[in-house]
């Protein structure tokens, strides 16, 4: 699955596939998988929120920092030329985390999810 977003008004490919996971380990010497899971669980869905409530969940249970190393992963797995993450980083002015939070979600539900029902 593969999506682009506008950042700093710059197009964004973000990809995700059966490399992800490894990638992620190669770079950050971290378990990407348990990295997500450690974010926690709620009992209510996140779209059945309020957007104070979004961002009450998100201050208490997103990992920001961890969330910039997947975002770059992603991207990282749709353009292998682009630098470290680091440098890419740098390369913009702004890099609305919040505001590409939930467009990556369909990257992470297919980087963890399960076709099996």
């Amino acid at each position: 699955m593969e999506i682009t977003l506008t950042i700093d008004g710059k197009e964004i490919p973000f990809k995700s596939n059966g490399a992800v996971t490894k990638r992620y380990m190669m770079q950050f010497q971290r378990d990407m998988l348990k990295d997500i899971l450690s974010m926690g669980v709620t009992d209510k869905k996140f779209d059945d929120m309020s957007e104070s409530e979004k961002v009450v969940w998100m201050r208490d249970n997103i990992d920001f920092n961890m969330f910039y190393d997947i975002a770059w992963v992603f991207a990282k797995t749709a353009n292998n030329s682009i630098p470290d993450p680091l440098s890419w980083l740098e390369s913009f002015d702004e890099f609305p985390i919040l505001e590409i939070i939930e467009p990556l979600q369909g990257l992470l539900e297919k980087t963890i999810g399960s076709k099996k029902k």
